[in-house]
């Protein structure tokens, strides 16, 4: 017990200092964690704890944490406005990755059939743990490139479903045939999703409506985690992953009016718990055998980044313009952390070489190490690639602007409101985050920019403070709520008008120091009335 608790403070103490450093020189703290659990290994003699199965559900807790905040993000509502993202983007690309790389291993490194699709399918699966992180805190998420990513990997953590279910029909552990287990399959899916959505969306709202009411944040904070462990626990005992029960608790909760205060409250434990994740990834470093072979792990990476890349690349084009297909396509470029699960139930079936896994293992963790370093670079890399969109993203000219409207939003409501304040003559810019968008506006002479308003960096070289009033007409209310935190944080007295189209919407940003709220529906009646005394006065 003593030795555990000295393990456990002495890892605390080291990731604290490394990752201090590493924030120094501008290096993700995902670094950090994986380098605290290989001094830890080493330090203390401890590399059969590092493949402890114990440890590993500490540390898959951490993904299953993250998969309930892109729960949140994602209701049903949402998922449904998704289905390309996830279930056309995503099908495809694991898909033709799985094919691709199994006719690399089977025909160019003559691996066995089982093996190469073993291998294939583990390489077709990129980071969530990664890329989602990055996302999320970068704000990206809500870009058309990480909308494109998060429905990928989405469908990913899904796959990994049946993926584990052929794995395991190919150990021959069970005498049952395909159809038997792909039926029990779809009737406890059927059955998980059944409860979690029609019996625990009402236990979760009583639950969360309870506990909110109680005033303790402990008690909604432990009302939240036995939401998530719960949810885990019933889809894990019904055959499935532990995040994908946590991703639809995230689900239920999004399409309640908690849905913020969760996702605020959960923060610290998912990263706290994503960090033991990456010290459990950096136990399993090999260090002799990573040197050794360094060469065919390097190379093995490379030639993976390269072909996820290109293949991600050209399925995306077919929907997307080149700069959001192509950083979609680095940003998934590595291979996932459910790769260790792959690998470690196909080895302990005896169907993978267990060298073979230790080598696989190697380059799925150098993978992972080497992502954060070149994901926050991915937008200065393409924009060099691709150039098309410089002459929209240029601000130095606003440096001086004042008493200028900003409109967020150049769709079908930014352009009605762009056309009424150029017949009021009043000075006004438009900020969209779509390349589409900003083109059809400078295509009418309109002064346009590429850019998220919910940055600070944007809203800087908006020269927001001067700016008289900010319009923002988006539909999405992530979005939308984002950017309005973001100049009310950038600006707290801004003149703010804000377009929301629902009674739910108006709640959800009701906590915030919006100058006006226009609702669409009561303007509409408004106006009808109005049209309707203009018609009586006319033939009276």
């Amino acid at each position: 017990m003593e030795s555990t608790l000295l393990y456990i403070i002495v890892a605390l103490g080291i990731s604290i200092v490394v990752n201090i450093f590493l924030k120094k020189i501008g290096i993700s703290q995902i670094i950090g964690y994986i380098i605290t659990g290989t001094i830890i290994v080493y330090a203390f003699d401890l590399r059969e704890a590092g493949h402890s199965h114990e440890l590993e559900m500490v540390g898959e807790f951490g993904i299953v944490f993250l998969m309930f905040t892109i729960g949140l993000e994602i209701s049903l509502a949402k998922m449904g406005t998704m289905k390309k993202e996830i279930f056309g983007n995503g099908l495809m690309q694991v898909g033709f990755t799985t094919v691709v790389v199994y006719i690399a291993a089977h025909y160019i490194f003559m691996l066995d059939s089982i093996s190469s699709i073993i291998i294939s399918l583990a390489f077709s699966l990129s980071s969530t743990a990664v890329v989602l992180s990055y996302l999320k805190s970068s704000k990206e998420i809500y870009t058309p490139y990480g909308q494109n990513s998060t429905g990928i990997l989405i469908f990913q953590d899904i796959a990994v479903i049946p993926i584990l279910i052929l794995i395991g029909f190919l150990t021959n552990e069970g005498d049952e045939s395909v159809a038997t287990i792909l039926m029990h399959t779809i009737v406890s899916a059927i059955i998980v999703v059944g409860l979690l959505f029609v019996v625990g969306k009402r236990l979760v709202t009583w639950l969360l409506h309870f506990s909110a009411s109680s005033e303790l944040d402990e008690l909604f904070m432990g009302s939240v985690l036995f939401i998530v462990v719960g949810a885990s626990l019933f889809a894990s005992s019904m055959g499935f992953t532990y995040s994908l029960g946590a991703f639809v608790a995230g689900m239920i909760i999004a399409e309640t009016k908690y849905h913020h205060k969760v996702e605020s409250e959960i923060a610290p434990f998912k990263d706290i718990l994503l960090g033991t994740f990456f010290v459990t990834v950096g136990m399993k470093i090999d260090i002799d055998m990573f040197v050794s072979n360094i060469a065919l792990i390097v190379g093995l990476f490379t030639l993976i980044l390269i072909f996820k890349t290109l293949i991600i690349f050209l399925l995306l084009r077919l929907s997307s313009n080149s700069a959001t297909s192509l950083k979609s396509a680095l940003s998934l470029s590595q291979v996932g952390e459910f790769s260790f699960v792959i690998f470690a139930v196909a080895s302990a079936g005896n169907i993978l070489d267990k060298d073979l896994v230790s080598l696989l293992v190697l380059v799925v963790i150098f993978s992972m190490i080497v992502t954060p370093f070149f994901i926050t670079r991915i937008n200065d890399f393409v924009e060099k690639i691709i150039k098309s969109k410089d002459i929209v993203t240029d601000m130095t000219s606003l440096a001086s602007r004042q008493d200028h409207v900003i409109v967020c939003g150049y769709s079908v409501v930014g352009k009605f409101v762009t056309k009424h304040l150029e017949e009021l003559d009043a000075p006004f810019i438009v900020v969209d985050n779509s390349n589409k968008h900003v083109k059809e506006a400078l295509n009418e002479d309109i002064e346009a920019y590429l850019g998220d308003a919910s940055k600070s960096s944007i809203l800087n070289a908006l020269n927001i403070e001067k700016a008289s009033s900010i319009i923002v007409t988006l539909d999405n209310i992530d979005k939308k709520r984002l950017i309005c935190e973001a100049i009310l944080k950038h600006s707290y007295n801004a003149n703010l008008i804000v377009k929301v189209v629902s009674l739910e919407e108006k709640k959800k940003l009701e906590d915030l120091n919006i100058t006006v709220v226009v609702d669409g529906k009561v303007e509409v009646a408004r106006v009808l009335v109005e049209r309707m005394i203009t018609c009586q006065l006319k033939y009276t």
